[in-house]
């Protein structure tokens, strides 16, 4: 893409005060560029097959090499590295597990920002601390690229039907650009503010889904417990005020609900220890703001002792079934 100089203030968390020029690509609407995609996990792989189901070229890369053969045999180009993605494209998603990943694929001996063409628009769907975003938005922009963070919310069942929700911040001028993409993958743009807002909702929706994960687990464990079928009580809650959707799509009890993890015996969709870690970054932001967040300290508690035990790989549903062996039953 042709670059342009142009005039644009970014905001990486106020930290930046006055307008600088850079150098930023041309982004017409709808256009069929090559897109870089790094992260091919659970989440990744299905986004990057709805880009190439809209028609983008993927270039792309993963850790594990064997998890880019699915997009690969769908036509994506493989590389080694990040490096190799930034030099071949100037449109790049990552979505990586951990702040540290995020660090090391953009910042790293073999990162994006070694081989980054001016004007490139970065955009991170990751879920990891607010304050790593600003500096990925600083060293990006040292080198006259764009980052952007995007995180997302709907799990593995959305990312695969392309009705993620994308919580975004970042310079209000690029949003156009980064929404074309994001509106493949997802059904939900949202432009949250500068750099690090869209990983603060992020942040705060996971800490509300995770207590909700938990009080549904204990509902449904206590009526069972008082001799409720577990359909009828789920029915019952579901036209009723204490719904939410832990209850309604997400029902942590076997032989509830089809399609959910819950019903695969806790296998596949959202794991219990990123969901740890999505908590720790909840509780190291409260902290950071002193914020009061009783009900999501004792959460991140909870998970935490559940990966201990043995349920780190297991969805994070799986809290009904730790409970219920909590009890000996």
């Amino acid at each position: 893409m042709a670059a342009v100089l142009r005039g644009s203030r970014y905001l990486v968390g106020g930290c930046c005060k006055h307008a600088t020029f850079a150098l930023v690509s041309t982004r017409s609407m709808a256009s069929k560029t090559q897109v870089g995609f790094i992260g091919l996990g659970n989440m990744g792989n299905p986004m990057a097959k709805n880009l190439l189901k809209h028609g983008f070229p993927i270039i792309a890369t993963d850790v594990f090499p064997e998890s880019c053969k699915e997009v690969q045999e769908l036509g994506a180009q493989i590389v080694d590295n990040p490096a190799e993605v930034a030099d071949k494209a100037d449109r790049i998603i990552t979505m990586l597990p951990s702040s540290p990943n995020v660090i090391d694929v953009y910042t790293g001996p073999n990162g994006i920002l070694k081989k980054v063409k001016k004007g490139s628009l970065l955009i991170d769907s990751s879920t990891i601390d607010p304050s790593v975003s600003k500096e990925m938005a600083i060293a990006a922009e040292k080198m006259g690229a764009v980052f952007m963070d995007a995180p997302v919310s709907g799990g593995v069942g959305a990312a695969s039907s392309g009705k993620l929700t994308f919580m975004v911040g970042g310079a209000e001028e690029e949003f156009t650009a980064a929404k074309e993409l994001l509106t493949c993958m997802g059904a939900n743009v949202v432009y949250c503010g500068h750099v690090g807002t869209g990983q603060a909702a992020k942040i705060c929706n996971n800490m509300l889904l995770a207590i909700g994960m938990i009080g549904t687990s204990e509902t449904m464990n206590l009526g069972i417990r008082l001799g409720l079928e577990p359909k009828l009580l789920a029915k019952i809650l579901n036209m009723s005020s204490g719904r939410c959707w832990s209850s309604d799509t997400y029902n942590p009890v076997p032989g509830v609900m089809e399609g959910v993890p819950s019903g695969n015996n806790y296998q596949g969709g959202f794991g219990t220890q990123l969901m740890a870690k999505d908590l720790g970054l909840a509780q190291n932001t409260a902290t950071n703001t002193r914020t009061p967040v009783p009900l999501g300290s004792l959460t991140h508690q909870i998970y935490r002792m559940m990966c201990a035990r043995g349920y780190a790989n297991k969805d994070f549903s799986s809290v009904f079934q730790f409970l219920r062996e909590e009890e000996g039953q």
